[in-house]
């Protein structure tokens, strides 16, 4: 590597499955781009398959880009899978290396760490174990370690793993915060000297409509955009998917009634089949009444590809943060059915208000409907508030990489002290 070139890790991210990882990404590079002379990015993600892995490797299409696996896919009786025993039953601290062994050869030429998979600092997966070990090395190499763009907490369900987490938390050097809960939640922790406030990257994710578009669709007029995901049945129906599908069907069905406008469901998960958005909204559509009125967005779109599709629409509603995200930004009046701060504090720093939210507890049809009617009937109003407020969220955004610059100069410096 030369001395004008630039090594980041991105690591813990999901696969572009997840266009809500790649928009991660995509933005990503773009912020760095603007502050790093010539900068590369390995990609350190987790994918359920080495199949999946190599499709992604495929696909990208950006050169500076180059991506490896956490090894968290494994097949039984394989060597993978007795090392993982092993490390389990017999020698815990190094398994931690041995999951993050596409990353240890980079690690001396790296100029920093960026951990960002969003939400990872969080309970809504399980403890985060994975993504503290990542920590862990990076500290012990003494790199720079930024949490990027991240939503964190709350811990207070499990009192005994909390104090662990906050000082944890507290060794790292910069918490770049994507949205105000996450960062009052972190203060009231007394985290705070290394809380940088941010925007989520992906607000700098640019559309970007599909070449083929007109071979697969095309959008009407005044449509309606919708995302619905299996996830949501862990929330509000005790992880009843079948249920859910038939809650989705009753609002589906009733805003065809009300609105009598096209409307588009439009996948942003499909990694798996227990994870997929389109298989969900797929397997809902039989419990449908009048279902020409829909259309069923194809999962052939990337990122950005899909980001244009929901910017088409007069107004969208979503369970995927970044598909509300991919609306917000593009000034489509949006609805965000919510399970987690994210979504509430993007909301609240947009619009000084949750009012545009609806938790788990309040997705019945009526209330969802009744939801849908009162933003639409105000959308112009909402669009104007959105053209004032985006242009800010993306200057924050783009602040993340004055302030990665800083936090790099200051730890080399450090360094240099050190030896």
């Amino acid at each position: 590597m030369s001395e004008e070139e630039s090594l980041f890790i991105l690591a813990g991210n999901g696969p572009y499955e997840n266009r809500g990882c790649e928009a991660i990404v995509r933005g990503t590079v773009k912020i760095i781009r603007k502050y790093f002379r010539n900068p590369s990015f390995l990609c350190l993600s987790h994918f359920l398959s080495e199949q999946r892995y190599i499709q992604q490797v495929q696909r990208e299409n950006d050169p500076k880009i180059i991506h490896k696996p956490i090894y968290n896919y494994v097949k039984i009786f394989s060597r993978e899978h007795l090392n993982r025993i092993y490390f389990r039953l017999f020698n815990s601290n190094k398994k931690k290396y041995h999951l993050y062994q596409e990353m240890l050869p980079y690690l001396d030429d790296v100029r920093a760490v960026l951990s960002i998979g969003g939400d990872n600092y969080s309970l809504d997966y399980g403890v985060p174990k994975l993504y503290t070990d990542l920590d862990d090395i990076i500290l012990e190499k003494r790199k720079p370690l930024v949490l990027w763009g991240v939503s964190v907490g709350p811990f207070d369900s499990l009192p005994r793993y909390k104090p662990y987490m906050i000082n944890h938390l507290k060794k790292i050097q910069g918490i770049f915060t994507r949205e105000s809960v996450t960062e009052e939640y972190l203060k009231r922790n007394n985290i705070e000297s290394n809380v940088y406030p941010v925007a989520d990257p992906a607000f700098l994710l640019d559309p970007k409509q599909p070449r083929n578009m007109n071979e697969n669709i095309t959008i009407e007029k005044d449509a309606i955009g919708l995302n619905f995901s299996p996830l949501m049945a862990k929330y509000v129906c005790k992880g009843d998917v079948k249920l859910w599908e038939k809650i989705v069907a009753n609002i589906v069905n009733l805003l065809i009634k009300k609105m009598e406008r096209t409307i588009y469901l439009i996948p942003h998960v499909t990694r798996g089949s227990n994870d997929n958005d389109f298989l969900f909204m797929q397997n809902m559509l039989t419990h449908i009444t009048k279902s020409d009125e829909i259309v069923l967005i194809k999962p052939i779109f990337n990122a950005a590809e899909t980001k244009w599709i929901i910017s088409k629409m007069s107004f969208f509603a979503g369970a995927r943060t970044h598909s509300t995200l991919a609306s917000i930004s593009t000034y489509v009046p949006t609805l965000s059915f919510t399970y987690s701060i994210k979504a509430i504090g993007i909301n609240r720093d947009i619009f000084n208000h949750e009012s545009y939210c609806l938790s788990p507890n309040n997705l019945n049809p009526d209330v969802v409907i009744k939801k849908m009617e009162s933003l639409f009937s105000s959308r112009e109003d909402i669009r104007n508030i959105l053209r004032e407020k985006i242009p800010m969220m993306e200057k924050r955004a783009l602040d993340a990489g004055k302030y990665l610059r800083h936090l790099i100069d200051e730890c080399e410096i450090q360094c240099q002290n050190f030896r």
